[in-house]
């Protein structure tokens, strides 16, 4: 029997050849370790410890060496982001666009499940899916139920529930020692099942499935029970992929785990599980309560971080809750910064930040990578402390949705700013991103990346190409010359993506014109009132920020969700009494938990902002462990 791959393929001589071809280096044992395993582990990855790097170039070099055309690997992670990104790099050489290629498997666990199991399932009862959304779901499941004389005793029903509309909104396929039922959001059944209730609940999920609308859950769900059904076809998705790679495997919920342990169970498959199980940030999801398969005891481990020194890997040592692990900092030995205000000066927070972050961070990398200034709670909740949210330190600040009015023009016209600088390759890679993201609110089927295209100009891919060019070099000025740039793109999309556009309405606001504002250039120049900030950095969610790395990264004290603590003082009070994370109280460790992923994310300055009165009692230990504090209401005052 052929073997699946040349046995001289993590040789050192071809590992030190192809990571000099992409750049990287290699001088921990731990990264060789796992470069040249070839059996089944779980690797624990520090934050900034290259993961992402090596996952690329290991897989590069076992496609150099596959020789079976019909057996393949199957590469899976948790979001369309960590997955674009392996194939990047997986683009970059020769070996690695292999890769992209039948027998091969790249995408998102939703999209395996859904590939391989779910649509299948579909189609033999002759469902064609239009949609696979949350957001689409919800919206016809509240018109059917408001609309259709079939659920009026379910919607009187509802009506004297208070989350009523949500057990409708969030309805859910669940298989259930084989069978398909439906449940409420938390999986539980809000009906007896022989009530006219629900009987009209579970009418209306089905309705919902003929016309082909799903929830994310339920095509697990419908995999899960295909695979019950059709037990075959888990050993014959083993036989197809022998070598499985599963990246940010520490987002992985119970309701995924369960499918993949189905599927690649088997003995004769080598599965690598690659995360950082500390930055799974705890959620009150039903699919994942219980503690986290990943990763097993005795897991491999790298716990080098290149992107920060030591002092923020000592921080973040002692906030890894989940699994204790001692982080090494190699990269720049950057600083730690308490900025402590009071009521009357909570605006100027941020611009104090932003003046130390200029002081302290070269102006060249603080224009590439403008300050982050990050908390856990966005805006303002039904609580009267203030500060309580990121909006409360930056006033007029707003959270946007991510498809918001005009966000394709402002995209492009970004792009065509680093075309016209010569940055061609960031100008495609930033638009053809874009692109992507918004064919998601309409097909259920990805895009290629970019690389993948052809060029052929009679070929969809060369079509695209083409709008690409088109879009990053005419004027936007025009609301006609926008709207047939855009009118090319809705044309364009069905054949890229070989299925039918469905709900073109939902790219109405994307795809809205907005006139251009000229903005002014970045500026690092000290303003005259030394009060004020330099403008340049960007307010988001920790959450959000997961994966990112910064120059600069400002943490606000927010108000956690009980509305009775301030998440930045918990945290503070940990590290200084030197308290072990993992035996704090829950609302402590959640805390933590986000306050680890934030500040895992600078090179050069770590911030947090807090109210004078709850840092006091750390202050001496934490200036003790070399941090500087800042008191901000006296830099007002002077």
């Amino acid at each position: 029997m052929t073997r699946l791959y040349a046995p001289d393929v993590f040789s050192k001589d071809k590992v030190e050849a192809l990571a000099q071809q992409l750049g990287l280096q290699l001088p921990h044992q731990e990264q060789w370790d796992f470069i040249q395993s070839a059996e089944s582990l779980d690797l624990q990855a520090a934050p900034g410890s290259g993961k992402t790097s090596l996952i690329g170039l290991k897989l590069a070099l076992l496609c150099q060496g596959w020789n079976s055309p019909t057996r393949g690997i199957c590469v899976l992670s948790h979001t369309n982001t960590a997955k674009d990104e392996i194939t990047n790099r997986l683009a970059a050489t020769p070996g690695g666009r292999r890769l992209l290629q039948y027998p091969h498997f790249i995408g998102t666990i939703q999209s395996f499940a859904n590939t391989f199991f779910a649509l299948p399932a579909l189609r033999s009862r002759g469902i064609d899916v239009q949609a696979v959304d949350d957001d689409t779901y919800a919206d016809a499941a509240l018109r059917l139920l408001d609309h259709h004389p079939a659920f009026r005793t379910l919607n009187a029903s509802l009506g004297r529930r208070r989350n009523g509309p949500t057990l409708v909104a969030g309805a859910r396929f669940v298989c259930d020692a084989g069978e398909l039922t439906t449940t409420a959001p938390d999986g539980t059944q809000p009906f007896t099942m022989d009530s006219p209730s629900g009987q009209q609940f579970a009418a209306l999920k089905e309705k919902l499935t003929k016309q082909g609308i799903f929830r994310y859950h339920d095509m697990f769900a419908l995999a899960e029970h295909h695979l019950f059904r059709h037990p075959q076809l888990a050993q014959a998705a083993a036989h197809r992929f022998p070598f499985v790679l599963l990246d940010e495997m520490q987002d992985t919920s119970g309701l995924q785990q369960r499918l993949l342990d189905k599927v690649f169970g088997f003995p004769s498959t080598i599965v690598q599980r690659v995360g950082d199980i500390n930055q799974r940030i705890f959620t009150d999801g039903p699919d994942i309560t219980q503690p986290s398969s990943f990763p097993l005891p005795h897991a491999a481990q790298l716990p080098v971080s290149r992107r920060f020194g030591s002092k923020i890997a000592a921080l973040a040592s002692e906030l890894t809750i989940h699994r204790r692990q001692r982080i090494d900092g190699a990269g720049h030995d950057g600083s730690i910064a308490l900025l402590l205000f009071d009521d009357d000066c909570v605006a100027d927070v941020v611009p104090a930040f932003e003046r130390m972050a200029a002081a302290m961070v070269p102006r060249d990398l603080l224009l590439g990578s403008p300050p982050r200034v990050l908390g856990a709670r966005l805006t303002r909740g039904g609580a009267q402390a203030f500060p309580q949210s990121v909006s409360c330190y930056v006033p007029g600040f707003t959270t946007v949705p991510s498809q918001a009015t005009g966000s394709m023009i402002t995209t492009t016209r970004t792009a065509q700013t680093h075309w016209q600088s010569g940055d061609n390759h960031g100008a495609v890679t930033l638009l053809w991103k874009a692109i992507r993201d918004l064919s998601r609110l309409v097909s259920s089927v990805g895009l290629p990346p970019f690389r993948q295209l052809e060029r052929d100009p009679a070929t969809e891919g060369g079509r695209a190409r083409l709008l690409l060019h088109d879009m990053l070099t005419r004027p936007l000025d025009s609301h006609v010359e926008w709207t047939v740039l855009t009118s090319r793109l809705v044309r364009l999309l069905p054949d890229l993506t070989q299925s039918p556009l469905k709900g073109v309405v939902r790219l109405a606001d994307p795809l809205a014109h907005v006139p251009h504002v000229a903005q002014p250039a970045p500026t690092l120049e000290e303003p005259a009132d030394n009060r004020k900030g330099l403008g340049l950095s960007v307010a988001g969610s920790i959450q959000s920020a997961k994966g990112e790395t910064h120059t600069a990264t400002l943490i606000l004290e927010c108000l956690e969700r009980s509305g009775k603590k301030y998440d930045v003082h918990e945290v503070l009070g940990l590290l200084s009494r030197q308290q072990d994370a993992s035996e704090a109280l829950i609302t402590v460790q959640r805390a933590a938990q986000l306050v680890f992923v934030g500040a895992t994310r600078p090179t050069h300055l770590l911030a947090f902002a807090v109210h004078r009165t709850r840092a006091e009692p750390h202050i001496e230990a934490l200036t003790a462990r070399g941090w500087t504090v800042h008191d901000i209401s006296l830099s007002r005052s002077s």
